[in-house]
């Protein structure tokens, strides 16, 4: 059974400078909530209410985010602003919440051999802190590769189809599809050219990691970007051990870029039902405006 869950948020953000020369990309907004409570919530739904966060210089808005705020709570409540003051209890009641730091940025691979000491002798779950996942059915993502672990046992990782010419952004997956988009992984590849890239199912996001991960990331030097890259130790697992991927069925919502950032504020503005009949409008005024 999974219990833990780690989520790496130490990127500096560069693209979204000036913005993020104070404030980390992960508390962003998406309309009123940052994206890193969004994707505390999916942990929190999949049953797992014990989060590392993995953290790095400028990023103490994220711990503040996630403590009690007595003096704006007695704001509040003198003013009888009950709904908001329950939205602001909450976030602070959502799972056991640790950090640790990341003193030196040197990959995704390195932020996970971070959380070494908290997760133990256990599996565990890695949800980037910059990306929001939907899926059709509902049920978290995260949930999903649980039970795929439970199922199967070693790494269980989401998968999503990318165009070809995109492949070189992603780690991606080498294996057959065992059952309805259930895949084998045989092999891994980090940022492939198209050429070289065995397919076009890249890693998603969301891992459920065994501890056996922490030896191989010991084992691994820096690769791509001079950084220790999660994907080339995962590689040499699966090759002693296959390890799992779902095609999840759902939207991943990735803020790493302004265009998509924006896109993401659209679409869920549409999804709220405070804002859907107010915002349609002024989308479709713009639409017409454009032509």
């Amino acid at each position: 059974m999974v219990r833990k869950a780690v989520i790496p948020a130490a990127g500096w953000g560069t693209r979204f400078l000036p913005a993020t020369k104070s404030q980390p990309k992960e508390m962003l907004p998406v309309v009123d909530k940052p994206v890193i409570q969004y994707v505390v919530e999916e942990a929190v739904a999949a049953g797992i209410t014990d989060i590392l966060m993995v953290i790095g210089k400028g990023k103490r808005a994220i711990e503040e985010h996630f403590d009690r705020s007595a003096e704006l709570e007695d704001e509040l409540e003198a003013k009888g602003r009950v709904e908001e003051l329950q939205a602001i209890r909450r976030i602070c009641e959502l799972a056991d919440i640790h950090f640790v730091w990341q003193k030196e940025l040197k990959g995704l691979g390195d932020a996970v051999a971070h959380a070494r000491h908290h997760v133990g002798n256990e599996p565990f779950a890695v949800l980037l802190g910059d990306t929001i996942v939907g899926t059709a059915s509902g049920e978290p993502l995260a949930r999903q590769l649980c039970r795929l672990h439970e199922e199967h046992g070693g790494c269980a990782v989401a998968l999503e189809e990318v165009p070809w010419d995109r492949v070189g952004r992603y780690g991606v997956i080498d294996g057959p599809e065992i059952a309805e988009r259930v895949y084998r992984i045989d092999d891994m590849v980090e940022k492939p050219s198209s050429d070289e890239a065995p397919s076009n199912l890249a890693v998603a996001a969301r891992y459920v990691l065994t501890p056996d991960i922490f030896d191989a990331l010991a084992a691994t030097p820096r690769g791509k970007n001079n950084e220790v890259q999660l994907t080339d130790a995962m590689r040499s697992l699966v090759r002693k051990c296959p390890g799992h991927g779902l095609r999840f069925d759902g939207r991943r919502y990735d803020i790493g870029n302004k265009v998509d950032y924006i896109k993401t504020n659209i679409e869920f503005g549409l999804a709220n039902p405070a804002l859907k009949q107010e915002l349609t409008a002024y989308v479709r005024q713009l639409a017409a405006r454009l032509g």
